[in-house]
């Protein structure tokens, strides 16, 4: 830093942050070469500065870091440490020490906030208490946040999607190529966008594009129900008792749908006063230091204005701008600007969207982009264990959902989490119920979900039956026009008023001690709406055109209505309609057999046609229906003589291979199942171990399944009963470490004829390994193929000594490995020895001509023997 004083303080002059006569005492003593004195008046006085100095002094030694190789070596570690290492180069300690009024006020404000975030209210199905209250630390589970944000562009149920999405990001993680990231990391700069060393020191000390456009905004997105309203409150909770974020000295945070309720013009300070009225005589002094104030919007999709940030006309027409906190204008301008840094630039802003939403940010100025994943790996467990008082039903609950994939897989959303915990609960906690009867589906799930609504509000009104009927039909509409938010003029439509009955299905919103705004009514889950769809379908004294209907319902492209009908199959099912008809009466038998026959329609009509992933996609719905309808004899009838099952290049979840599993079992014999480039990984495997033995062609290539996969799959194999005869396991990322279980598996299997292991690496020791269950002289191989797996002459004696004795082998693929002639007499012996041997390949390896020459040759050594070289 000594080589460069002068240099810096001449830019702070530059800035007007160091006076004449400051930076001439500097300049005195770096010409009198007392440099180590020269900086220690600079920092000095950089110090006593503000945050503004620190930043142009840190800019000026990027600047220079070219002609001070010192400083350029310090620099060079920052960029490899990243930004983390500075822990904000203890910013805080620049910024001006609140006065004494600021502090008393600061205190408040914190307490005010402490009190409103440090509980949790949590809906139950109960009468006597629908609420209950818990301490927010004692209930909050840490939820996945990742650096980054996935394109959310098609429209898919995410119920659907986020099978595959974890999958994913546990894939990327191990690469190390998603970061994640706690709450208390959303304003630190090795999480923001990448650029230069310079743009880093910017956003290290919150400087964004522009010397004026100072302070950070994040965007943290999160599917419905995933836990971003309870991450705000737990860092605003965590602020206020002093935990993180000590650099901001204010925080205010805003929900949108409470925003919604302000329809005149209003300036920032009023704003600020509607929900914090004790801070009125101190906001002016906060303006002067943005730097310490942080602003959080919560629920950008529920905001009913828009905020077009790609709109020029914001910056040139000054009813859109809003650059003082005291100026009138909409609620919109005032988020605008404090976004993208118009409004007190230097100040931070945090919003939250869900990802339907999240384009409106794309044109904004965000630093930080951060997706919640909710629950991953062992924090699924962590919310049961909260949820549940009594350990011994926390840890039973959890253990029925963990062996039932179709409910594990859901866990990843807290809201799931809290629709299995009060369905299941009862299940494990009554004495009078049978555990084995505990919910296997998701229809039986939410069926029980309800079941328990009934039976806490039931005796409420009289007729439950016709109050879920007419709620049913609003539920529909919402579904096939993708509303979730009801008013009180769609309540008057459909006959429904509001009561304590109601209320067990519908949660308010918008509503305000201090406001006289309308309230307004949602299901506490989008499934929940799609569930009372469903029902409704069966309640009806009319079934008219439900084969219509439904047909219609089938043929959108867009996925609306894909988990309505799978609970409308699943309703079907007594075991998902008994427990409801308790209440409701019986379901109309007329609904149900006309539910079953257009089941039977769509499975037949789809099963043979799978040539586009369209068609794949819907086989692949109709056999939920089935999986949901838990109806035995129908699915004999339509899937139990299929012989070939193709859903190659379709990503598959945890959840699909289970119902495929399902689906398999009921058949006798499967000619080929075809699941290429699936990406169905270990986890699929899992699922669908049981039935693979059923299959006589298994096309599993490119899946990813790993040496952990290999070794499911070979259970398969060593089945009794297995038909196994050709098993492709190309591209799957296996090394040596599977070959034991392979050799286990050939060394007992007898069906398989035909073995792909191309594109792997399973090296010179794998096949070494693979040889010995080779020259078993009951292996049946017939075709090998082993091309790119990293071989080489290493191996090259084992392998030939192994398959020299083999009567069965035709077919074996050596290419594209690193043989040398070094190999070229283990290989001649080898195809001169094995009588059955028809074909070889041995393109892509390191040959000379002259053993290329040698190989070639050994073409007339035998008639019809093809050697390729």
């Amino acid at each position: 830093m000594e080589g460069g004083v002068d240099g810096v303080s001449l830019s702070l002059t530059y800035e007007r942050i160091f006076t004449g006569q400051e930076h001439g005492k500097v300049t005195e003593l770096v010409e009198k070469g007392n440099r180590r004195d020269s900086s220690k008046l600079l920092l000095s006085l950089v110090m006593g500065k503000g945050s503004r100095a620190r930043r142009v002094m840190w800019e000026s030694f990027v600047r220079m870091r070219h002609g001070v190789p010192k400083l350029d070596k310090i620099l060079k570690e920052i960029e490899e440490l990243g930004a983390d290492s500075f822990d904000y180069m203890d910013i805080t300690h620049g910024l001006s020490e609140l006065p004494s009024n600021l502090k008393d006020l600061q205190q408040k404000h914190k307490e005010t906030l402490r009190v409103q975030t440090e509980t949790l209210r949590v809906n139950t199905i109960l009468i006597k208490e629908k609420v209950k209250i818990f301490q927010l630390v004692d209930r909050y589970a840490e939820l996945t946040v990742i650096s980054n944000v996935r394109d959310r562009r098609l429209v898919e149920h995410e119920l659907l999607a986020r099978g595959r999405d974890h999958e994913e990001w546990r894939e990327k993680h191990l690469r190390r190529e998603l970061e994640k990231i706690r709450t208390d990391q959303l304003f630190q700069s090795s999480f923001s966008q990448r650029g230069s060393l310079l743009q880093k020191m910017r956003r290290l000390f919150y400087l964004s594009h522009s010397e004026s456009n100072l302070g950070s905004s994040a965007a943290v997105s999160g599917v419905p129900g995933i836990g971003k309203t309870t991450m705000v409150q737990k860092i605003v909770y965590d602020w206020a008792t002093g935990k993180i974020y000590p650099h901001f000295k204010f925080v205010f945070s805003f929900k949108f749908r409470d925003l919604n309720a302000i329809n005149c013009r209003i300036n920032l300070r009023n704003l600020i006063l509607f929900f914090y009225p004790y801070l009125g005589n101190i906001l002016g002094e906060l303006w002067k230091n943005p730097e310490g104030l942080l602003f959080i919007f919560d629920g950008l999709d529920e905001f009913k204005d828009t905020i077009d940030f790609a709109d020029n006309r914001r910056n040139t027409e000054p009813q859109s701008m809003c650059t003082d906190p005291e100026f009138r204008c909409k609620v919109s301008d005032i988020v605008y600007s404090l976004i993208q840094h118009k409004l007190l630039p230097g100040c931070s802003v945090l919003v939250t969207s869900r990802p339907t939403a999240l384009h409106l940010l794309e044109k904004a100025e965000i630093s930080v982009w951060a997706e919640i994943l909710g629950f991953v790996g062992d924090e699924r467990k962590e919310y049961f264990n909260k949820f549940f008082e009594d350990q011994a039903v926390a840890a039973a609950v959890f253990k029925h959902v963990e062996e039932n994939e179709i409910l594990y897989t859901m866990c990843y959303n807290p809201s799931y989490c809290w629709i299995l915990a009060l369905s299941l609960g009862p299940f494990f906690t009554q004495r009078d119920r049978k555990q084995q009867q505990a919910p296997k589906t998701i229809t039986q799930l939410y069926s029980y979900y309800i079941y328990n609504i009934l039976k806490n509000h039931g005796r409420e009104i009289e007729n439950p039956r016709d109050v879920l009927l007419k709620l049913g039909e609003m539920a529909y509409t919402g579904v096939s026009q993708k509303k979730i938010v009801f008013g009180n003029g769609d309540l008057i439509e459909y006959n429904l008023q509001p009561s304590q009955f109601l209320s067990g299905f519908l949660m308010e919103l918008l509503e305000r001690d201090d406001s006289a705004q309308s309230v307004v009514y949602t299901f506490p889950h989008l499934t929940i709406q799609e569930f009372v769809s469903a029902l409704t379908q069966f309640l009806t004294p009319d079934p008219g055109e439900i084969g219509k209907l439904l047909s219609e319902a089938h043929s959108e492209e867009d996925g609306r209505f894909e988990i309505f009908l799978r609970f409308v199959a699943g309703l079907s099912s007594p075991q998902s309609a008994r427990p409801l008809e308790k209440f409701l009466g019986p379901f109309l038998h007329q609904t149900t057999c006309r539910v079953i026959d257009w089941v039977k329609e769509k499975v037949e009509g789809q099963i043979g046609n799978t040539q586009t992933e369209t068609e794949k996609r819907k086989l692949l719905n109709t056999f939920h229906y089935l999986f949901e309808s838990q109806n035995k004899a129908l699915a004999e009838n339509t899937v139990g003589s299929v012989k070939t099952l193709s859903f190659s290049g379709l990503g598959l979840t945890p959840i699909d291979c289970a119902v495929l599993s399902h689906v398999i079992g009921l058949c006798d014999t499967i000619k080929h199942l075809d699941l290429w480039r699936c990406y169905i990984q270990c986890e699929g495997i899992q699922r669908l171990g049981p039935v693979l033995h059923k299959c006589q062609e298994l096309s599993l290539g490119a899946n990813k399944v790993g040496d952990s996969g290999v070794k499911l799959l070979s259970a398969a194999l060593r089945n009794p009963e297995c038909k196994i005869q050709k098993l492709d396991l190309w591209g799957n990322h296996l090394t040596d470490s599977c070959a034991e279980d392979l050799v286990s598996a050939l060394s007992t299997n007898r069906s398989l004829i035909d073995l792909n292991l191309g594109n792997n690496k399973l090296g010179d020791s794998g096949v070494k390994r693979l040889s010995v269950a080779l020259r078993n002289p009951d292996c049946k191989i017939q075709t090998l193929r082993l091309y790119r797996n990293a071989l080489t002459d290493s191996c090259a004696e084992d392998l030939a000594s192994a398959l020299c004795t083999n009567q069965s082998l035709r077919g074996l693929n050596l290419g594209l490995n690193s043989f040398t002639d070094q190999s070229v007499p283990a290989l001649r012996c080898l195809i001169l020895t094995c009588r059955s041997l028809e074909w070889i390949e041995l393109r892509g390896n390191q040959f000379s001509p002259n053993g290329e020459r040698q190989l070639e040759s050994l073409r007339e050594s035998r008639r019809g023997l093809t050697v390729t070289v």
